[in-house]
């Protein structure tokens, strides 16, 4: 007799097939959570394109990679994501992943092989995935309030005492840059405290970079994460190119581990690949070899960023221009990436989709690239009366 229990189903799988049934023609997509550009397309990056080209005439074969992946693409990513210093540190072990969840995921079994007993510490709200990834490995969740709705602003001092109960090599999940799903993001202080904590209360700090030059450019949005690793001994970082390199069906990613025993760092390595092995057995080559290609040639990775800042310029100035037309929208404009988080209900939520056709997740989290210029009028109009100052937020 199976053991078997029906699982909830994927609140976002539905909402998108919500919204491919809705027959009005001028519906809004807020839900899904990739880069739209103005006509509302998810386009291929041109170094893409042409990185693709390049393989096509010049890939000779097609055999399997090692568990590690393509060992050229992982240094190279890891000098754009760590800087050239620490990334070529003895004390750090890298390793290709099928896109950010793979590399969460594999830093949650190898945290369940070294620290059996830790909690993974956690902010809400988050990406819904991050609980469920560390607790499929078999590892404790505590959660700490991060952010505050209806001030649309971070409770910080909430945040530093529920950690006063976070014990050594207990792992703290950070964003690294362009929080999801609210926007917010710690200012510099901010992370030095966070810094701080974890060398005192010996926590080991996971950051999930998944939006790297989407916020303020390339070297801005990592930065922060860099000065964490810079304290503490033991560390992760989960790396996403699936936003910034637009690469999200061919699932492109990496972990990278800093550990505090030089001499143990090999055995972290071994462990990791195995497994890797377990897991995935060996990583797709395309999307990482499209992201190697373009990061070895000058040419393609000057394109590319030029195409990721105007992506990033997108990105602000819709949200300067939604901040600018509602006064409880304003602290949106000066939050960074992707995504922003609502002060309204989920009764709100269900009449935004029902009178106007504007979806969203039931938390009220929206993709500020679902808009367009055209577009906010409409979304706003029907949003403001569900503004009000005396709504109960969540």
């Amino acid at each position: 007799m199976s053991s078997l229990v029906p699982q909830p189903p994927d609140a976002l799988l539905g909402l998108i097939a919500l919204f491919k049934a809705d027959p009005r023609p001028d519906k809004i997509d807020l839900g899904v959570g990739v880069f739209r550009d103005a006509t509302g397309a998810t386009p291929v990056m041109r170094a893409v394109k042409s990185a693709e080209a390049l393989l096509l005439s010049n890939q000779s074969s097609k055999s399997y990679l090692g568990a590690e992946g393509d060992e050229i693409y992982t240094g190279l990513l890891g000098r754009l994501v760590l800087g050239s210093e620490r990334a070529a540190s003895d004390r750090i072990a890298g390793i290709q992943t099928p896109g950010g969840t793979g590399a969460l995921r594999l830093g949650a079994e190898l945290i369940g092989r070294a620290w059996p007993d830790a909690t993974v510490w956690i902010g809400t709200p988050t990406w819904p995935n991050h609980g469920p990834i560390f607790s499929a490995a078999g590892l404790a969740i505590r959660s700490h309030r991060f952010y505050d709705v209806a001030s649309a602003t971070i409770d910080f001092d909430g945040m530093m005492s529920d950690l006063a109960a976070a014990k050594a090599d207990d792992i703290l999940l950070l964003h690294g840059c362009g929080h999801n799903p609210t926007g917010a993001w710690f200012a510099p202080s901010q992370w030095a405290q966070i810094a701080e904590l974890c060398v005192r209360k010996g926590l080991i700090p996971f950051v999930d970079l998944a939006y790297q030059g989407l916020d303020d450019g390339l070297e801005e949005d990592a930065v922060l994460a860099r000065a964490v690793l810079e304290r503490v001994p033991s560390a992760f970082l989960a790396y996403s190119c699936d936003k910034n390199f637009g690469l999200y069906r061919d699932r492109v990613g990496g972990l990278w581990v800093q550990w505090e025993s030089l001499r143990e760092v090999p055995l972290v390595r071994g462990n990791l690949l195995a497994l890797a092995r377990s897991l995935w057995s060996m990583p797709p080559d395309h999307g990482a070899a499209i992201v190697r290609t373009i990061l070895q040639s000058p040419e393609l990775t000057a394109d590319w960023t030029t195409e990721l800042t105007a992506m990033r310029e997108r990105i602000n100035g819709l949200r300067r221009m939604l901040a600018s037309v509602h006064p409880r929208l304003s602290p949106i404009a000066a939050q960074r990436g992707m995504f922003a988080m609502l002060p309204i209900t989920p009764a709100d939520v269900v009449g935004l989709r029902e009178a106007h056709g504007v979806y969203m997740t039931d938390n009220g989290r929206i993709n500020i690239a679902g808009l367009t210029t055209k577009s906010v009028p409409a979304f706003v109009a029907g949003l403001a009366p569900r503004l009000a100052e005396s709504k109960q937020i969540r």
